[in-house]
C-alpha cells in the first residue's frame, strides 16, 4: 500500500511558474473583458471586493519580483496597506501589474528554495475567488487544476499538515497529502479535486456538494488558518 511518505518529497522548482503562467493566460483576458462595475462584486474574502482581491494579488507578486519582503509582509495589515495604495488606480493598471507579476515572479519563486511556493498556489486560488464572485463556471478548477493539486500536495508536506489519502473522482491515482505520521492512519477524502482545493484553502464548497472526509475535520485541513 502506498503511504504519504512515498510521494511528493522532491520539490519541483518550476511548478509554481507553470501554474502562474497557465492561470495568467486564462485569467487576464477574462479580466480585460469585464466592465468596470463588475470589479465591485463581493468575494468570499471578508471585506474584499474583486478589485481588492486583484490588487492584493498584483501587490504580492510585485513584492516577490522586486524583493520587497520585509518583516510582516503578507500579514493582514500589510495586505490592507497594499490594497489601499492601489485604491485610486484604474482597474486596467491593476490588471497590468498582475499580468507582469504572473509572468516575472515564477523564476524568483523557483530560486527561493520553496519559501515562496505558496504564493503561486494562493494566486491560483484567488483567481477562483474572482470566478466564483462573478458566478462563472470553473472556479477552483480548469486546465491548471492538476498543477494546483500537485503544488498543494507539496505544500502540505512542507507545512507538515496531517496525512490525508485522497481518492479523487478526477484521477485514477490517489493523492497523498500531508506529513507522514506513525501515530494514526491518514485521514481519508473521497470526492472531486476542486472540493479538495476548497477545503485546504478554507473555501466553503457549494451547497449540495458530495464528498466524504473521515479522520479529520474540514477546519483541520485549512493550510493557511
Amino acid at each position: 500500500m502506498t503511504t504519504v511518505a512515498d510521494t511528493h518529497d522532491v520539490r519541483d522548482p518550476g511548478l509554481p511558474a507553470r501554474l502562474l503562467a497557465g492561470e495568467r493566460d486564462a485569467l487576464v483576458p477574462l479580466l480585460r473583458g469585464r466592465p468596470e462595475g463588475d470589479f465591485g462584486a463581493a468575494t468570499c474574502c471578508p471585506g474584499w471586493s474583486v478589485r481588492d482581491v486583484l490588487a492584493h494579488c498584483s501587490a504580492v507578486l510585485s513584492r516577490v519580483v522586486e524583493g520587497r519582503l520585509e518583516k510582516g509582509v503578507f500579514s493582514p495589515e500589510s495586505n490592507d496597506r497594499d490594497i489601499a495604495e492601489r485604491h485610486e488606480w484604474p482597474v486596467a493598471r491593476i490588471v497590468d501589474e498582475l499580468e507582469r507579476g504572473m509572468t516575472d515572479a515564477g523564476p524568483v519563486i523557483a530560486d527561493a528554495g520553496g519559501v515562496l511556493d505558496g504564493v503561486a498556489f494562493g494566486e491560483w486560488v484567488h483567481a477562483g475567488d474572482v470566478r466564483e464572485a462573478w458566478s462563472l463556471p470553473g472556479a477552483y478548477e480548469g486546465p491548471q487544476l492538476g498543477l494546483a493539486v500537485e503544488l498543494l500536495t507539496h505544500l502540505t508536506r512542507a507545512h507538515g499538515t496531517r496525512p490525508l489519502h485522497a481518492d479523487l473522482d478526477d484521477t485514477d491515482t490517489p493523492v497523498l497529502l500531508g506529513a507522514p505520521s506513525g501515530d494514526a492512519p491518514p485521514a481519508r477524502y473521497i470526492g472531486d479535486a476542486p472540493t479538495l482545493v476548497r477545503l485546504y484553502s478554507g473555501r466553503r464548497p457549494p451547497a449540495g456538494t458530495s464528498y466524504e472526509l473521515a479522520g479529520a475535520t474540514e477546519a483541520e485541513l485549512i493550510l493557511y488558518p
